[in-house]
């Protein structure tokens, strides 16, 4: 299996998933300005939407959208700690979040805040909405370690969200409980992994 990925995208989620399953995959980079792999191929002639994340299986088939592939990928969790079982209301409460962060996280950051021709009134509006979900989520997270308790792929998926905020100058010091959950997050070591792959943190700070 292959994962598609660009360095602190939204790939990094399923990288994560990935990991913390302990499942066997290859990652190969992809230069999102450009839309070329390392070698020069040209990831359009991959993917013809150009997105990310993209998951190549064994048999030559590929699949995208990050909720859908981190859905896959928890299931083939040997351990099942990822996503609870179909049919249960704690499953429910997983793909709600992934939902939630889909439309109203992710979509209020990309594409509009990381272009630069993008209309300041728009900016000031994704960041007006993303204040809002990140004052929702500051005051869940003062009552729990994790969206539903314990560590899911909706975590994952989120604090790859929520991590766009700085790099976008975003500061997070209202919330500090948003704060310590995206540490909390970042010291598994299995995400430590994905972000030292990545390029996103250094390897002598994994023993930190």
């Amino acid at each position: 299996m292959k994962l598609y990925y660009s360095p602190g995208a939204c790939s990094l989620a399923v990288h994560i998933a990935l990991r913390e399953a302990g499942l066997d995959f290859e990652a190969v980079k992809v230069n999102l300005p450009t839309h070329t792999l390392e070698n020069g191929d040209d990831y359009y002639a991959i993917s013809p939407r150009g997105y990310l994340p993209l998951l190549e299986f064994d048999d030559g088939s590929r699949h995208t959208e990050g909720a859908a592939l981190l859905q896959y990928v928890a299931d083939r969790d040997p351990r099942h700690a990822l996503i609870p079982a179909a049919g249960t209301p704690e499953r429910l409460a997983v793909l709600e979040w992934l939902t939630h962060i889909g439309t109203e996280m992710h979509k209020a950051f990309s594409p509009w805040l990381w272009h630069a021709d993008t209309a300041e009134s728009t900016k000031a509006g994704c960041r007006t909405r993303l204040a809002a979900r990140f004052a929702e989520l500051d005051k869940l997270l003062a009552t729990r370690d994790y969206l539903t308790g314990t560590f899911t792929v909706a975590d994952a998926y989120a604090f790859t969200i929520v991590n766009w905020a700085p790099m976008l100058k975003m500061g997070l010091s209202d919330y500090p409980h948003l704060l310590a959950y995206q540490a909390r997050v970042a010291a598994r070591p299995k995400v430590r992994e994905a972000l030292i792959a990545e390029g996103l943190a250094k390897a002598h700070q994994a023993s930190a």
